[in-house]
């Protein structure tokens, strides 16, 4: 993916998971890149040195709060003073809280349209313009197979996650004739830290083997019965930033293992 090389990428939510897997695509790719999360200090520094070393790229990393708008104005500042712009930009940082909706507390509700959407809708409006006058760029909204479907017990997520796909629609349609593009992933059950620290504790807890116990963890979900690689979902959305992939615009990628069609 050579159109990529001395382009930068800002990537919310991506010092785990698949946000890190998404930076390492894209850094492989020849992108300078913006990493945000949360972590601690010595293992961030030695993530960013890490990566920058491994492709000989530039690697920054912005403490954001993502439900600060001031700080999500800072990042980008600080992201365009350093690389000159912000060509490709990876909402992916998420929020996750769990209850009935009738015990769903206001402030987490809050949080979770702060961090899942409104900090894409910020990023967005704060690079596009840029990126319409530079008659290239690339936006990658990370929602979720509960974006496609509903599911109980997870109002503010489900809420979120669907919306993320409106604004995605929107902003295609804005940025037709711009050369930018704005595309959804929708990943079902992928192999996180949360993920895999649930399936290891159930090995414990039950004595089952890892396959046994991934199995019993997807039931009712994605009907291959596994986990899906971080890595395969960075794949596409590297893809989704490639020339190749310029007349995808506004869809809904689902990579759920046929979550979203059982």
């Amino acid at each position: 993916m050579a159109s990529l090389a001395g382009k930068s990428a800002l990537i919310t939510g991506s010092v785990r998971g698949i946000g890190l897997a998404a930076a390492r695509r894209l850094a492989a790719s020849g992108c300078n890149i913006v990493l945000n999360g949360f972590d601690t200090a010595t293992d961030i520094e030695a993530l960013r040195m890490d990566l920058a070393r491994e492709h000989g790229v530039r690697v920054l990393y912005s403490a954001a709060d993502l439900r600060q708008p001031a700080e999500i104005g800072e990042m980008v500042a600080t992201a365009a003073r350093a690389f000159g712009a912000v060509d490709i930009l990876v909402n992916n940082a998420v929020v996750r809280h769990e209850a009935p909706v009738e015990d769903f507390s206001p402030e987490r509700w809050d949080e979770g349209l702060a961090v899942n959407l409104t900090a894409a809708f910020h990023t967005i409006r704060l690079t596009v313009g840029g990126m319409k006058q530079r008659r290239w760029g690339r936006i990658i909204n990370v929602s979720s197979i509960f974006g496609l479907k509903g599911g109980a017990n997870r109002i503010n997520y489900v809420t979120s996650k669907t919306a993320l796909i409106g604004l995605t629609r929107g902003v295609a349609l804005e940025t037709l004739a711009h050369g930018v593009t704005c595309n959804a992933v929708c990943p079902g059950t992928v192999e996180t830290p949360v993920h895999l620290a649930t399936i290891e504790r159930r090995m414990a807890e039950e004595g089952l083997a890892r396959d046994e116990a991934e199995r019993r963890f997807m039931t009712g979900k994605q009907p291959i019965g596994r986990l899906i690689p971080a890595d395969n979902t960075a794949a596409l959305i590297a893809f989704l930033c490639g020339d190749e992939a310029a007349e995808i615009t506004g869809a809904a990628l689902p990579v759920d293992g046929g979550w979203s069609i059982s």
